[in-house]
């Protein structure tokens, strides 16, 4: 439930221009403002699962999208029963001037393109169907000069071949490989939560520069409370990100009573050291290695 200090799940990542919103619990709208983003750039929601701590934010967000006249197609991503789903939260919510379109996991493990990144859904495991996410940006390889003039490509076709591009000119075929260098490190984002640990997690995470993780309970006696209601302990999330190899982990959807999560970060920094116990509103600039 959200506390004073603290609003449900949401995740926003920023890119290019777009956002992509994983999760929309209560309270989501207005932790947006406090951060002093906004709703216009939001062009995908994706959904865990429809338990109402991480939807029950849909409806007044997507009010507040029409009453900004809002005309842009918003795409939803979510397990099956999505459209039902949201149809049914739309009752509050019937007319908007901007279409919905729904794209709904179908397999364990799922990736959609688009907007110039790669989104991939993975299943885990809670109480209900409940998927975790990546999400990265690839990145292309260093532009060659000297290939590009060795192989008498006109300058003013490298823009188009940098971009990824084919170009066809005066009977010749240019193609990007002739000009760049072996692809570089991109950026990966991993998030999941509502879930026991499990192989798809650490599979799907491996690598990620921010794995965003659950941490339900920090108290030791809860394992068996975290069994029973599938979700995960401090300590299991750290164990996860260590396997995985994050760069960071962030910890977050806490049990309501647990209201002092930094109180048992300096045993999950035993296991992982580059954990943190997040709080509403904190966010990272990730950019690209020098490499």
């Amino acid at each position: 439930m959200p506390l004073p200090y603290r609003w449900l799940t949401a995740l926003m990542i920023r890119y290019n221009g777009s956002s992509v919103l994983i999760d929309c619990g209560e309270g989501t709208q207005i932790a947006i403002k406090e951060k002093g983003w906004s709703f216009k750039p939001i062009d995908v929601i994706c959904f865990t699962h429809y338990h109402g701590d991480h939807i029950s934010g849909l409806p007044g967000l997507l009010l507040t999208m029409g009453n900004a006249e809002r005309t842009e197609p918003l795409t939803l991503v979510g397990p099956k029963g999505l459209e039902r789903v949201v149809k049914a939260l739309r009752v509050i919510a019937p007319e908007l001037p901007f279409p919905i379109r729904y794209m709904e996991i179908t397999e364990p493990e799922q990736t959609f393109e688009m907007n110039g990144y790669r989104l991939k859904a993975f299943r885990v495991n809670h109480n209900v169907l409940c998927y975790g996410y990546t999400l990265e940006i690839d990145r292309a390889g260093r532009f060659d000069v000297e290939r590009a003039n060795a192989a008498g490509i006109p300058q003013r076709y490298w823009g188009i071949l940098q971009k990824g591009g084919n170009v066809e000119a005066d009977g010749n075929l240019y193609t990007p490989d002739m000009v760049l260098g072996p692809a570089r490190k991109g950026l990966k984002i991993a998030y999941c939560t509502d879930t026991r640990p499990t192989d798809s997690i650490k599979k799907n995470a491996a690598g990620s520069d921010l794995f965003v993780c659950e941490g339900m309970y920090g108290e030791k006696d809860k394992l068996k409370k975290a069994r029973e209601y599938k979700h995960m302990t401090f300590y299991e999330a750290a164990e996860l990100a260590r396997e995985a190899d994050v760069g960071e982990m962030w910890l977050t959807h806490y049990s309501p009573s647990l209201t002092k999560p930094e109180e048992y970060m300096d045993e999950v920094r035993e296991i992982f050291p580059r954990s943190v116990a997040a709080k509403d509103r904190r966010s990272v600039e990730l950019v690209f290695s020098d490499e």
